[in-house]
């Protein structure tokens, strides 16, 4: 087995064990009097209602047992698996996935309806995804062919190749039009760097159409749902046959009718798939009802396999129309951890990863297997991955798949896109400098925009002028711990953000056109406790990466004698934030804490040298 392939799979078992010591870290300092303080716990639960899911799995919506009680905060979000025990947590039930959740009810897809009315719920490391990943990597020696080939590239031991390529689109920019050249001449891998605004997803789309209408398939992966949902409405959009994976709880509603199950379930072979199943759940009953007279022998018997044969021909029904609406799919669309075995054996002329980035390189081994080429698109100069283990993170496993290889490669297979159509000219310069070389160009159509230029908008010294930075240095605006978490919070600063955010509103800014961005988590949910406007975003960096708005307020928290940033000085972090506003950014913080850093030393340099530099005391 490839070394460098052993160190992945020794990677994903360190970060396993990590997030199952942090799961108990968590719950041991809860102790057993509060578990479900952890927001991974929840007690008392009560089925409330069922219905049928796709291949066979039971949707199952639990509430408290006390049903005038909502659900605690908690961290249950759709796709998180769970396991459903009894209260004491004495015997696991069943493991399902999350589907939905509200504020008194969370829905899970399980395996059967499980019994009991004092039900717990606890939520679980992805084990399925990681033996997905394992699986994938542990059998890449065995491949032979093409996907030889390209597991040959992407480890290193073999050149990349190109054939020549034309294509031409007018409504791309030359570097757009160039790169999708690249992708269609690669005969193995290639990458499209999109720096901030410069139209990625745009060209990814142009890349793909031009794919399908060679008579090629694609599948088309990003490591989250709502990058592929990005990606899939504007596919879409651009008139391709599109099948989305996953369970339609979450995807967007917008987009739910792109769904496997929904294109299936409009198939009228279902109705016939119903029938059949609700005849084989009348079989099971009936051979397990309790009657007085003896029934004939081997009647119970008869019954329980006709249910079984019922349900048997019923999923085998479902699956050909589920093989049906695969097979007629120019595109499939999913998340990196996609459930392999509904692809079966099927193979794409070329698998897509959006945000290839955001997620670590076993990640993207798992669409790979199905395809012959490779595109890789992201900025390997924004969000690296996630990684709980430290040891592994320092190790090179925060590294994404696509920054390795555009180290190893680099212009060979790269294109990277130049020209932004997000940002005015100064917001966009200071992030050109430090991450691009200075090679980015603002769009005639952005370099000048303001929020003044919107029609709604009043003209005043804040919508006139494209960004402030205001310096708290001086003002004793002390970070500090947030009550009950390890995060951190700076109540002064969130109080200058609300005022920011109502002289905005005052100058009739639309509240869902501001956007508000922390490191912190802490300061993400004390700025959302003190913000009574509706529509306004509050979020850490991570919820606003690949996304915009007219308006970005940063609070930067940090504000210390020590002179500690902490999170901040993940550089690339701070890139985010700073490449999120269109026409207006506004940044909050401690020149003295952050001065300590070269980085922000630049960025304060810049700020004084576009005159946007401003004094706390003048808003006091």
């Amino acid at each position: 087995m490839n070394e460098y392939v052993r160190q992945l799979l020794a990677w994903i078992d360190a970060e396993s064990a990590a997030q199952a010591e942090q799961l108990k870290a968590r719950r041991d300092r809860a102790g057993d009097g509060g578990v479900e303080r952890t927001g991974e716990t929840l007690l008392d639960m009560a089925v409330t209602d069922t219905r049928p899911g796709l291949a066979g799995a039971v949707i199952t919506t639990l509430v408290k047992r006390n049903r005038n009680l909502a659900l605690p905060s908690n961290r249950f979000r759709v796709g998180i698996p769970v396991t459903v025990t009894n209260n004491a947590a004495e015997v696991e039930i069943a493991r399902g996935v999350v589907t939905a959740r509200d504020r008194s009810s969370v829905q899970i897809a399980l395996p059967f309806v499980p019994e009991g009315t004092r039900l717990r719920v606890d939520v679980q490391p992805d084990e399925v995804t990681r033996k997905r990943q394992t699986k994938v990597l542990e059998e890449l020696e065995t491949v032979r062919g093409p996907q030889g080939r390209l597991r040959d590239v992407l480890l290193g031991d073999r050149a990349p190749e190109f054939h020549l390529a034309p294509f031409e689109n007018e409504a791309l920019n030359s570097a757009q039009n160039e790169a999708v050249r690249q992708c269609l001449g690669a005969q193995d891998v290639a990458v499209i760097h999109g720096p901030p605004g410069t139209g990625k997803t745009t060209t990814v789309v142009a890349l793909i159409k031009a794919v399908v209408e060679r008579g090629e398939k694609v599948l088309a992966t990003a490591p989250s749902n709502t990058a592929v949902d990005n990606l899939l409405d504007k596919l879409a959009a651009a008139g391709l046959k599109v099948v989305r994976l996953g369970h339609p709880a979450r995807v967007d509603r917008q987009l739910i009718r792109h769904t496997l199950d929904a294109q299936v379930s409009r198939d009228e072979t279902m109705e016939i798939v119903k029938d059949m199943r609700r005849e084989s759940e009348q079989c099971f009953r009936k051979a397990g009802r309790y009657t007085r007279s003896q029934p004939p022998r081997g009647a119970k018997k008869g019954m329980y396999e006709d249910g079984k044969r019922l349900r048997d021909d019923a999923r085998l029904l479902e699956k050909t129309v589920v093989d049906w609406v695969l097979d007629r799919a120019e595109v499939v669309c999913a998340t990196n951890s996609l459930n392999v075995n509904q692809l079966g054996d099927r193979r794409f002329d070329m698998a897509v990863i959006d945000e290839a980035c955001q997620c670590t390189e076993p990640s993207c081994w798992v669409p790979i297997q199905f395809a012959d080429k490779l595109v890789l698109a992201g900025d390997h100069r924004q969000l690296p991955p996630t990684v709980i283990s430290q040891n592994a993170a320092n190790e090179g496993f925060d590294v994404s798949l696509l920054e390795r290889l555009v180290d190893k490669f680099g212009d060979i297979i790269t294109s990277t896109l130049r020209e932004q159509y997000r940002m005015h000219q100064q917001i966009m310069e200071f992030s050109s400098q430090q991450f691009y070389e200075n090679r980015l160009e603002a769009h005639e159509t952005v370099a000048e925009h303001l929020l003044s230029d919107l029609s709604q908008v009043d003209k005043t010294p804040m919508t006139s002028t494209p960004v402030d930075f205001i310096d708290t240095a001086g003002a004793d605006w002390d970070e500090q711990a947030e009550k009950g978490s390890e995060s951190l919070c700076n109540q002064a600063e969130a109080e200058l953000v609300l005022k920011k955010i109502d002289a905005l509103l005052a100058a009739k800014v639309s509240p869902d056109t501001i956007g508000v961005i922390t490191p912190y988590a802490g300061q993400a949910r004390l700025i959302r406790s003190l913000c009574e406007t509706a529509g306004v975003e509050i979020d850490t960096v991570d919820g606003f990466q690949g996304r915009e708005k007219e308006v970005i307020i940063i609070s930067c928290v940090r504000s210390n004698r020590q002179g500690e940033i902490g999170f901040l000085a993940d550089t690339r972090r701070m890139n985010v934030a700073l490449t999120r506003a269109k026409r207006k950014l506004i940044v909050i913080g401690d020149s003295a804490t952050l001065g300590n850093n070269p980085f922000y030393t630049e960025l304060l340099s810049y700020f004084d040298a576009i005159q946007a530099y401003g004094s706390v005391w003048s808003e006091l």
